[in-house]
């Protein structure tokens, strides 16, 4: 019976944006825009890391890596949502779309985990200065990343495999301009309770152990503070966690813009609206967001640009 419903299945229809059709070309001009924005922003962070022996620091290798899984992030549904608009092909196979949905949560949740890793380097900076060296050495860095990696891998895998084994029947049409696993359960035929329980139990542990780890690595550094009040401590802190603080504030109030509106009755619109935020806007900004407000990042930036100008002349 599976085989027969997923072989009659061979594609689903991605509904996309609710817009009108002569729009369509101005949607697409401003999905490509940012686009475009998120790739230049997260590889120019990743050149200048790479670059500047100043920033081959703990801390700068885990932005490189969060720049690098944003580009990956944004690929994996941008593309495909900027071809549906202009083709106006808006299918998708069904092995396409169960890979879609297991890189869009492989690496969302490589991002969560880089959050508090990097929250966590800045908790060692501050707190604990003169063993930074010793406590974030190069051996721990590699292990906190591969950790992050293959956890992720895991629960990526765990929820594609659990959708590989539902059926599919009729309806094929997809309400999101991706394959979004809520909106894929919905259309299954067979039985989705266990997939809802791997998803309330790991889901909600991906989501809440990583978002304390970090509350609790600011909430020490910030008593830390308390404990040796002066301007220029503060004015430390601000410098080194302002950029992390803005992108987990951004990350994580994207996430729960996402789970109110599809846990409400609202129209799916908003849904849609708050994917958008976390697929597209959130990778677009935080390039910016570490440029502008990171001032070794600022002057690398500069650097290059000097270098450049002084080559073309």
């Amino acid at each position: 019976m599976r085989t027969e419903n997923q072989s009659s299945m061979s594609e689903f229809l991605l509904q996309g944006f609710p817009v009108w059709a002569k729009q369509q070309d101005i949607l697409f001009a401003l999905f490509l825009c940012m686009y475009l924005t998120t790739l230049l922003g997260n590889l120019l962070i990743i050149l200048l890391i790479r670059l500047d022996p100043h920033l081959h620091t703990p801390m700068y290798f885990f932005l490189s890596q969060l720049a690098l899984t944003d580009v990956s992030f944004s690929s994996v549904t941008v593309p495909k949502m900027l071809m549906d608009i202009q083709t106006q092909d808006q299918s998708i196979p069904y092995a396409g779309c169960v890979t879609q949905t297991y890189f869009f949560i492989f690496f969302a949740c490589i991002d969560n985990f880089l959050l508090v890793v990097m929250a966590y380097d800045r908790y060692v900076a501050i707190c604990h200065p003169l063993h930074y060296t010793i406590i974030m050495r190069e051996e721990l860095c590699l292990c906190l990343l591969t950790g992050s990696w293959l956890f992720s891998c895991a629960y990526a895998l765990t929820h594609t495999l659990l959708l590989a084994r539902l059926s599919f029947c009729d309806d094929n049409i997809i309400p999101h301009f991706f394959c979004d696993l809520a909106a894929l359960l919905k259309l299954s035929c067979s039985d989705t309770s266990l997939n809802e329980l791997v998803i309330f139990t790991l889901g909600s542990a991906v989501f809440i152990f990583p978002l304390s780890g970090i509350l609790i690595s600011y909430g020490r550094i910030g008593v830390s503070i308390l404990r040796v009040p002066s301007t220029k401590g503060i004015c430390k802190a601000l410098s080194t966690c302002g950029s992390h603080l803005s992108v987990v504030s951004l990350f994580y109030g994207t996430i729960m813009a996402l789970y109110l509106s599809s846990s409400s009755s609202q129209s799916q619109d908003k849904s849609i609206i708050a994917s958008v935020m976390y697929t597209v806007v959130t990778p677009m900004l935080n390039p910016f967001i570490y440029s502008l407000r990171n001032r070794d990042m600022t002057l690398a930036l500069r650097i290059l640009f000097r270098n450049i100008n002084l080559f073309v002349k």
